[in-house]
């Protein structure tokens, strides 16, 4: 999805980015500490050259069991260094010591009482290296990790999201309307996935957009623009955060909890900026709670009736332990940071770099 919007105003810094597993390194943060005893072998491995479906089955035919068998907290890309667990049935262990791979390496081996699970994950810590940044572009970078570490990121979906082309979406959306039909259960669902992503973020854009409007105009004209009550509009203008919060958004605790509709906007807005609660977007579904009042008029303009499950994401995330090292000598600058589960360190440098 190209010209979403940054909430961040610098104009785009031209530095060089790439996945390979020498720049982009991921290690996964398990949700629990594994207990060491139990039916399950929990096996971190580091990978590279190959995504976690390739490995799964790589495990399957050394270990002899069956990848449904082996259990795992999330998918990570092939093109990058990327640390993670999964889990194997105890009936694998002689096996183990044989294991050899040239792209896979077996660090740690423990057990636990359950097999992991699909989210069985706190979050991921990242490793990214950007090249050909000059002294200025490095100091540009700086100022805006330094406004990510106060007020956070939009937690836009990446591109992996959207396929090769970045155009699955329009499958999905074929498929909803039913002008499409798609036999394959797994590409069917991948595509629809995918439709639901682009919704939610051209609603997250449009949402930017909106805060953006707010910050930059006077009340008066904002109430032109965008048909807001003016008293709204001045509640709005007074919230800390630039992403501004409405009445009638779905909350939620932050970095887990459960969600809840805002009605003390001002309450509501302090504590979002205090990184206690964030905003939620909607991933158009069954089963899933719309937005009301003023927020539910945005929202309804991105919603789709979609026969798959539907959900809540948050719509703003707050990265943690971010550092930063600039190699002057090398023009590199070294990022390091974390973010909950479901979100894209891609995004993370796209905000910086536009």
């Amino acid at each position: 999805m190209e010209n979403l919007q940054r909430y961040l105003t610098h104009s785009k810094i031209d530095v060089l980015f790439k996945q390979t597993k020498e720049d982009f390194v991921v290690t996964e943060v398990p949700l629990y500490e594994f207990s060491n005893e139990g039916e399950h072998i929990i096996i971190k491995f580091r990978k590279k050259d190959l995504t976690t479906w390739n490995a799964v089955q790589i495990f399957s035919e050394q270990l002899g069991c069956k990848s449904r068998d082996i259990g795992y907290a999330g998918l990570k890309d092939k093109n990058a260094m990327t640390i993670q667990h999964i889990s194997v049935p105890k009936s694998c262990e002689e096996r183990l010591e044989k294991f050899n791979h040239e792209n896979i390496k077996i660090l740690e081996i423990t057990r636990h009482n359950n097999k992991i699970r699909v989210g069985h994950l706190k979050g991921n810590k990242f490793f990214i290296r950007l090249k050909r940044v000059t002294p200025l572009d490095a100091k540009k970078i700086e100022e805006a990790i330094a406004k990510i570490a106060v007020y956070g990121m939009p937690n836009y979906f990446g591109f992996q999201r959207f396929g090769i082309e970045g155009d699955n979406y329009k499958k999905g959306e074929a498929i909803v309307k039913g002008e499409l039909k798609e036999k394959n259960r797994k590409l069917k669902q991948m595509f629809i996935n995918s439709y639901q992503s682009y919704l939610f973020n051209s609603w997250l854009s449009k949402r930017i957009e909106i805060s953006k409007l707010i910050e930059a105009f006077k009340p008066k004209e904002i109430y032109e623009k965008l048909s807001l009550p003016l008293d709204l509009v001045e509640e709005m203008k007074n919230q800390k955060h630039p992403f501004k919060i409405l009445n009638g958004d779905l909350m939620s605790h932050y970095p887990y909890g459960k969600i809840f509709y805002a009605e003390d906007l001002q309450s509501e807005a302090d504590k979002f900026f205090d990184k206690d609660r964030v905003p939620t977007g909607l991933l158009c579904g069954k089963r899933v709670k719309n937005s009301i009042d003023f927020a539910y008029e945005i929202e309804k303009e991105f919603e789709e009736k979609i026969l798959e499950n539907g959900a809540r994401r948050f719509a703003w995330i707050f990265p943690t332990e971010i550092e930063s090292n600039y190699k002057e000598d090398k023009n590199w600058l070294e990022l390091q940071f974390e973010l909950p589960k479901g979100s894209y360190a891609t995004e993370f440098i796209a905000e910086l770099i536009h």
